[in-house]
């Protein structure tokens, strides 16, 4: 790999805090000796980025900050200095990246930081942090309680290093649904219509989001800011219809967005909302992708103009479609903005393959479509279980198609290396802990079976019926060996330890209650000992140790507030293998009459189509209950 000396004596003043945040971090790749590749920055007047040889070295001419930095990280991924030649034409004005920190995972700031390096130097420009409740709002105490809140000075200092690197960063709240973690709280029971939904049309709502919306923009340099608005079910059919009757929700959306709209304008301030409401509301079915929802030409009028719509899209493969739905939301009046998905939410490690699938796509109808802004989400629903930067691979993915008219896998490994410090085909192996042998095509699955093997309650299996007769734990061991392997690797490659200790658990677990229930019912009573003293206590070991490296991980990237809610599942699947453990042994000395969860004939609660499989949540497999 090649070792950089920038030439600072001739840096453009806008780069050098922005340099020194990466060369902070990766020291080892720049050095003042002779050998080293001098790399020399000069600023051009259109947008995109060069690099070639001159005066003795490689003179990178850039457009805008981030085009400066994508070349210099394509500059760490070159093997030599003939693969330092290049120009690139950005396809898009706005290349982001919205990342979820309101369900459990907040974002160290530093690992907040250690993220935006790594999109600067794919040459990503936006940046949002998704705050339901996890921002400081002063005055409300409660805002953000006992969550990891982020504080006022806190945002200050990551945008002032976003800024540094070339990255606008953009304020993403909610200020209509998703909501639940605030109104569960008496203090704000009076604000709320039904569940996770605010009360539209009352005074003290519109000050609380007058609040709310200088709270997240004030340490922001940005003048814009996504206000979410989506997935606001039941609009209007709680207290709303008590204290204002019975009103269609396409005008009680449209109102309250242009109350929000009017707050936002006073403090000259660009709003955003997620689009899907207005064509759920619009659909016979409440599906935001029913491409035959009609929204009324009275309702598109008075959709303010001035409010961007954005087109969330995590699920196709067909660019048609993604082209279908762009002209649609044209069709309301306003220019749109797309928002793809990297796949972390609902799973220990990002479904990258399907990610690379859904993002293709994506990205081909945006590009056709000539859409200007389109970002990349990283949500953390069920609890925010999966490691972030496990998606790094796909947001390097989206970047390639953010400067090129498709994507060349040889410098898409080649740019993960400089902008990650990582093999891109290594992290992609982690995610084979969902991608099994029995799914026909892994990258049109976003099914989650790693998950739900790991939670689901040992003794009850409630998921085994879905992979019945699949050599799950060969798949799972070799696995284990070869992220082992890759874990061992310099760079950031030590993140692959979490994904190797997962896998080394699932082999162990994926066949345990099948293996038992058979000894049982034979009465193979030696076989019985022999899982206990083996497959059952080696499991014991690696789950704990899986525990604390799921722990580790959590600590080192996020804020321990949520980290509560991981450990009482881990807590909940100890003690259900202790309890397993102690049963099977009383049974063994004779002191337990019988078994009976082993005598259950399990059933097979999903009908998927061959070479498919669910994907489910924690709290459908660690219990058949509905008592959590």
């Amino acid at each position: 790999m090649l070792r950089l000396r920038v030439d600072w004596d001739g840096c453009p003043e806008e780069l050098r805090a922005g340099l020194g945040e990466i060369r902070a971090e990766r020291g080892d790749r720049f050095s003042v000796a002779p050998d080293a590749l001098t790399v020399r920055f000069v600023k051009q007047d259109s947008p995109g980025l060069e690099a070639a040889p001159g005066e003795g070295g490689m003179t990178v001419r850039y457009g805008r900050l981030c085009d400066a930095f994508r070349a210099l990280g394509r500059l760490l991924g070159a093997e030599s200095p003939e693969d330092a030649e290049f120009r690139e034409t950005p396809r898009f004005d706005m290349l982001g990246l919205m990342v979820d920190v309101s369900r459990n995972g907040v974002l160290l700031p530093e690992a907040a930081k250690a993220l935006m390096r790594r999109c600067a130097l794919m040459g990503l420009n936006m940046v949002m942090l998704y705050a339901e409740d996890t921002y400081e709002v002063p005055g409300e105490p409660f805002f953000g309680y006992l969550r990891g809140r982020y504080t006022q000075d806190e945002m200050r200092d990551l945008d002032d290093c976003a800024d540094a690197l070339g990255i606008e960063m953009i304020p993403c709240i909610q200020t209509l649904a998703h909501l639940e973690q605030i109104l569960q709280w008496p203090a704000y029971g009076d604000y709320r219509d039904v569940h996770g939904v605010i009360l539209a049309e009352e005074e003290r709502t519109y000050e609380l989001v007058g609040k709310l919306i200088a709270a997240a923009s004030e340490p922001f340099r940005s003048r814009r800011i996504h206000l979410g608005m989506d997935e606001a079910h039941g609009i209007g059919t709680g207290r709303y219809r008590q204290r204002h009757g019975e009103k269609s929700s396409f005008e009680i959306l449209n109102a309250h967005l242009a109350r929000v709209r009017d707050i936002c304008r006073e403090r000259g301030l660009e709003p955003m909302i997620w689009s899907d409401m207005y064509f759920r509301i619009g659909s016979k079915t409440d599906s935001y992708y029913d491409l035959d929802a009609v929204v009324p030409p009275e309702v598109v009028e008075r959709i303010p103009k001035d409010v961007q719509l954005v087109y969330w899209d995590y699920y196709h493969g067909d660019a048609e479609f993604y082209s279908r739905m762009i002209e649609r939301h044209r069709a309301l009046g306003s220019e749109p903005v797309m928002a793809g998905g990297g796949w972390t939410w609902n799973h220990l490690w990002a479904a990258l393959p399907f990610a690379f699938m859904v993002t293709d796509a994506c990205m081909s109808a945006c590009r056709e479509q000539g859409l200007r802004e389109v970002f990349l989400t990283l949500w953390g629903d069920d609890g925010m279980e999966c490691d972030l930067f496990s998606a790094l691979p796909a947001l390097q993915f989206f970047a390639e198609h953010g400067y090129g008219d498709g994507v060349d896998e040889g410098l898409l490994r080649a740019n993960f290396r400089g902008s990650c410090d990582a093999e891109f085909d290594d992290w992609v192996r982690a995610a084979d802990v969902d991608s099994v042998p029995c799914l026909a095509s892994p990258t049109e699955s976003n099914a989650n079976p790693g998950k739900w093997l790991l939670w689901q309650d040992p003794l009850l299996a409630l998921m085994d019926p879905q992979v019945e007769g699949v050599d799950l734990r060969s798949h799972y061991e070799a696995l284990a060996r070869e992220l082992e392997e890759a874990a061992e690797k310099p760079g950031a490659a030590a993140r692959l330890e979490f994904p190797a200790q997962l896998a080394r658990v699932l082999a162990l677990k994926c066949n345990l209650r099948r293996d038992l229930a058979g000894a049982y019912a034979a009465g193979e009573r030696g076989r019985l000992e022999s899982l206990l003293d083996g497959d059952l206590a080696e499991l014991q070991r690696e789950a704990e140790a899986l525990w604390k490296c799921h722990r580790d991980m959590w600590l080192a990237t996020y804020k321990p507030f949520g980290l509560e809610v991981i450990e009482s599942r881990y807590g909940g699947l100890l003690a259900r293998l202790e309890s397993l453990s102690d049963r099977l042994r009383g049974y063994l000395d004779g002191e337990v009459a019988s078994i009976p969860e082993l005598e259950v004939k399990l059933e097979r609660v999903y009908e998927t189509a061959p070479g498919t499989l669910p994907g489910t949540s924690y709290s459908r497999v660690a219990t058949p209950s509905t008592i959590k």
